[in-house]
């Protein structure tokens, strides 16, 4: 009955995996991690409780009866070698099956990798190239999820409160018109803020953020060269591009909550962030789908901050921590 049970959980998973691969159906890793904990935490549990203390009784009761074999066989002066016979046999009732080598067997592990992930530190691979320069298509970085407050995994329900976003933290964040997907930018405007990017150029509360010119930018994918500046948000330096064939003003912004607090113009957009929301941005500026199109991060969507790019196999000098 178990092996039958076992093999179908495993089929279930692995056919939920193949259809996510083949993009049959929408993934959701952190809600796999958690029931793959689950089931094995199961089996583990059974492990300890009731099945190996049966497997070792099955073992002491072979022993047992080479023992009284041995004892009778010694009555009538007869010598009995099976010591090697009865370890074998021993070794071989102890043994795990292997249905709970592959569910209770890697319990440790699995429970490990969710926890690390889930409340510490999770991979992330940038996919597009809105945050160009400071992460290029193919970084892979690493998100702290304890900085803002630890939080439940799948339902992302907060359990400390941790520091408050950081204007120019760059977060991941539950992309709010689908939270199934995974955004990352820099935060620009905390919550009571208003936040306007005119003509190009990003104030905050009334004040203009400090942006200086640097050499263009050659983007390799797109082979062509970009305008560079540096941006300074609350003394924290940043680079960013802007693209001069692109225009000022945001088209295709579209219909989000709280989109009265916003005012668009042909020279750009300003917002008033409501409260318990952020208002984030791309480094790429014209190549960035942000809170200018899609509107507010509220805070039950933050995932974590980004803080090191651990690999990047086109440029291993990539590696390292970033702003």
């Amino acid at each position: 009955m178990m092996p039958v049970l076992t093999a179908a959980v495993l089929a279930a998973f692995v056919g939920y995996a193949g259809a996510w691969y083949l993009e049959m159906v929408e993934g959701n890793f952190a809600l796999l991690l958690f029931l793959a904990t689950l089931v094995t935490g199961l089996y583990w549990l059974a492990e300890r409780l009731y099945f190996l203390p049966r497997r070792r009784a099955a073992a002491a009761a072979v022993e047992a009866q080479a023992e009284q074999r041995r004892a009778a066989l010694s009555a009538q002066g007869i010598r009995a070698d099976d010591g090697r016979k009865v370890d074998e046999a021993r070794q071989r009732i102890l043994m795990q099956p292997w249905w709970l080598d592959w569910t209770a067997g890697l319990f440790p592990v699995i429970l490990a990798v969710f926890v690390l992930r889930s409340f510490l530190f999770e991979p992330f691979k940038i996919p597009s190239g809105s945050m160009i320069p400071t992460l290029l298509v193919g970084d892979l970085i690493l998100v702290n999820k304890y900085t803002y407050g630890l939080r439940l995994p799948v339902i992302n329900i907060k359990l400390t409160d941790g520091e408050p976003p950081k204007r120019g933290d760059v977060m991941v964040f539950r992309y709010p018109p689908k939270p199934s997907l995974d955004y990352i930018k820099r935060v620009i405007g905390l919550p009571g803020d208003q936040v306007a990017y005119l003509n190009k150029r990003l104030f905050i509360n009334g004040q203009p953020v400090s942006k200086t010119p640097k050499p263009e930018y050659f983007e390799e994918d797109a082979m062509r060269y970009f305008k560079q500046f540096e941006e300074v948000l609350d003394g924290r330096p940043h680079r960013l591009l802007t693209d001069d064939d692109r225009p000022a003003f945001i088209p295709g912004a579209e219909d989000f909550r709280f989109k009265e607090n916003c005012r668009y113009s042909v020279e750009g957009v300003t917002c008033k962030v409501p409260e318990g929301h952020y208002f984030v941005m791309g480094d790429n500026r014209d190549n960035s789908l942000d809170s200018r199109y899609w509107g507010f991060v509220p805070d039950r969507n933050i995932v974590g901050r980004a803080f090191l790019i651990w690999m990047n196999f086109r440029s291993l000098k990539r590696i390292g921590s970033f702003e």
